[in-house]
């Protein structure tokens, strides 16, 4: 067993079982024992690879669409970049190199990164290293101004509550002891107020997932976009509503048993967009239409990047570059399971590359 195994299983032994949102944040965040807190998962070398790190245009792309959005709303300074997040840092660096080719945008931009690892925070310090950066534990300590905000893969790790309808209600999926071994299983079924609007379009047998964390994270962003200006943009892999069991592990750039080997293992959900949106409305603030991230990204201008790119290289270095730019725009590849979302002012235009 992990240590954080042995942890869980005294807990579990203890207190009895616990809910998956509880497992999930030991697993990510726990101080001596979490995923996070522990190491570098991000790369070849890591146990998945982002957007960002497969090739510069993502980035590129999303802080030409952050500069168009400045241009758009005035030119506001100062405003705050700030990426909740931010893995190695790389997406914020290829975002400011764009901002620093638009008179004025980089002299205004103040870089914000919301990261609890220490140990991500010391390869974001190298990663943009020759920018100043503040560093914040949650979004809650962000400066009151215009914000610009990044959130690539941040939703799909937050914990979520997993829920199977039965005949008798919802029954919420727990982990337990069997033996020495965590196992999943399901407490007695109980009414849940939240999800009587999801008897509509599920059936017995149906999974629906909730994710307690995201709409107060969302909402907040929501009520400083509504109330300073700025925009959001929010990618990660998902579906408008939640239906189906999406909870997994990744380890070694494979798909692992999620409860075998707890705080040594990626955890993610699949987030639900329509939960966002409906949040970011509530704080006062307009949520464009879910859009695919190929489609964004194509709309955005990627294909002629890509060939002028692709003009300067050649052999195995060309081949890779084309392989990335399928890899983030394909249907089959990122381009369809991956989804992005706009937050903005209601009086602001629409970013570019998406619609309402």
């Amino acid at each position: 067993m992990t240590p954080l195994a042995r942890r869980l299983a005294a807990r579990i032994a203890a207190e009895g079982p616990i809910g998956l949102d509880a497992y999930m944040a030991d697993c990510l965040l726990h101080p001596a024992h979490g995923y996070y807190a522990t190491r570098d998962p991000f790369g070849r070398a890591g146990d998945f690879i982002t957007a960002p790190e497969i090739s510069q245009m993502f980035g590129e792309m999303l802080g030409l669409c952050l500069a168009q959005v400045w241009l758009d709303q005035g030119r506001p300074a100062p405003f705050t970049l700030a990426e909740i997040g931010p893995g190695r840092g790389t997406l914020s660096a290829d975002v400011a190199r764009v901002l620093a080719r638009v008179p004025g945008m980089a002299e205004a931009a103040q870089l914000h990164l919301i990261e609890a690892s220490p140990t991500l925070r010391a390869v974001q310090r190298e990663t943009l290293r020759g920018h100043a950066v503040t560093w914040h534990d949650s979004i809650a300590t962000l400066p009151e101004a215009p914000l610009f905000l990044l959130a690539n893969e941040f939703f799909d790790a937050l914990p979520i509550r997993q829920f199977q309808r039965t005949e008798a209600g919802w029954a919420e999926r727990q982990v337990g002891l069997q033996g020495c071994s965590l196992v999943p299983g399901l407490a007695p079924p109980s009414r849940f107020a939240a999800l009587e609007p999801r008897l509509a379009d599920t059936k017995p047998g149906d999974v629906v997932e909730t994710c307690p964390a995201a709409a107060p994270i969302m909402a907040e962003i929501a009520r400083r976009i509504a109330t300073h200006g700025g925009v959001a943009l929010v990618i990660d892999y998902g579906h408008w509503r939640s239906l189906g069991d999406t909870f997994q592990a990744v380890k070694a750039h494979s798909y692992c048993d999620p409860f075998a080997t707890p705080g040594e293992a990626d955890l993610t959900a699949h987030v639900a967009f329509e939960p966002l949106a409906e949040a970011a409305r509530a704080a006062g603030a307009q949520a464009s239409a879910m859009t695919p991230q190929g489609v964004l990204l194509e709309r955005l201008g990627i294909t002629a990047r890509a060939e002028a790119l692709a003009a300067k290289l050649s052999g195995a270095a060309r081949q890779a570059h084309v392989a990335a730019h399928r890899r983030l725009t394909h249907p089959e590849e990122m381009g369809q399971v991956f989804q992005s979302l706009a937050i903005f002012p209601v009086t602001a235009p629409v970013p570019p590359g998406f619609d309402v």
